[in-house]
């Protein structure tokens, strides 16, 4: 499956956030011509800036709602792949700026697809979307790609009536015979190293451990489905491979989760890092949340074992080692931050 992708030129948005780096790191290993298109990077640590991602890759830097210049970028490039990744991912910044949170992931969304429009060769394109685009209901089962999409903070709203928007698109201006496939991906909670997003609890959790400072912890008993960030850029790869070899999955939308029985509260979570990063002190919060935040969330992922033959591989413990084990790697300065994420993306690869 991987060979598909040796000398395809292939185009990442968002590649200087958190799994966009991962998956340009990935594809660069296996061989593709990558060009990433994103806005500068969004931290401070930067995953991006530690990989030295620019040295190896076509590096664009450019806001995706700029239609004009990312449609000649569409038309130098030709793609084979595309995988959308470039958003707004914070909820809690989507309280505070609602308008950049649906322009960049609505409107920006919106024109990947018309730049689409614009190329003549055949192309596979994945827009990652996110399980928040369901409408919660904080049902014990798992969510099938066929329930409800809707959300009731920006961030949620702006996903789902993002998907709304492609599937449109898709029916409206991309029929099978043009060439240009299209799947929806959609990601539990992702979690790894190199991730320095504000408001994420593995960030929050590392900082507060490498500083010797106590952790607050919002809400504790929040139960999510935490995947290492390999496990749902693998299920990417596997989707256009077989979107590559199958046009019956244009239009399509899967899940990328752990197994449903794995999800584990924001308690499990940090007193599993606590095993590896010793002395960390935690409390809960005293205040209550400002904004809506769903307590419970499941993906129904069976879709995805039976088209694409794709399932979580690591078991809650392994995530949590393999996150522990690159953010002390990379305190410590034991091995390159590029080095020591090409390892695990081959110990991934290979081994698991």
């Amino acid at each position: 499956m991987l060979n598909v992708f040796k000398s395809k030129k292939i185009i990442v948005t968002g590649h200087t956030g958190f799994k966009g780096s991962w998956l340009s790191v990935w594809l660069n290993e296996l061989g593709a011509k990558v060009t990433g298109i994103s806005l500068k990077p969004p931290t401070t640590p930067s995953h991006y800036e530690e990989l030295g991602l620019y040295n190896f890759i076509n590096d664009i830097q450019l806001d995706i709602r700029n239609l004009d210049q990312l449609k000649n970028i569409f038309s130098d490039v030709k793609p084979d792949f595309v995988f959308h990744l470039a958003a707004q991912p914070l909820v809690k910044k989507s309280y505070e700026n609602p308008f950049e949170t649906y322009t960049c992931n609505l409107i920006g969304s919106l024109n990947i697809l018309e730049s689409l429009k614009s190329i003549s060769n055949t192309c596979c394109v994945i827009m990652i979307t996110s399980d928040k685009s369901y409408a919660n209901k904080e049902w014990e089962w798992g969510y099938r790609e066929n329930d409800e999409l809707g959300g009731l903070d920006p961030y949620s709203a702006s996903k789902g009536s993002t998907e709304l928007m492609i599937r449109s698109h898709i029916n409206s201006f991309f029929p099978i015979e043009k060439g240009v496939k299209i799947s929806i991906a959609r990601a539990g909670n992702v979690i790894g190293g190199g991730d320095w997003a504000e408001d994420r609890i593995v960030p929050d959790t590392a900082k507060a451990w490498i500083e010797n400072q106590q952790l607050i912890i919002r809400s504790p008993n929040a139960t999510r489905p935490w995947q290492h960030v390999l496990e749902p850029l693998s299920g990417y790869l596997n989707l256009a491979f077989k979107l590559y070899q199958d046009p019956s999955l244009h239009g399509e939308a899967f899940n990328f989760g752990p197994n449903i029985d794995d999800n584990r509260t924001v308690y499990d979570l940090i007193n599993e890092l606590s095993i590896y990063w010793k002395g960390l002190d935690f409390k809960k919060s005293n205040d209550n949340n400002s904004f809506h935040e769903s307590m419970l969330l499941k993906l129904n992922c069976d879709k995805a074992l039976y088209h694409l033959n794709w399932k979580s591989k690591l078991d809650f413990k392994d995530t949590i080692k393999m996150t522990a084990d690159w953010y002390l790697n990379y305190y410590k300065k034991k091995v390159s931050v590029l080095d020591f994420t090409k390892e695990q993306i081959n110990f991934y690869q290979n081994n698991i």
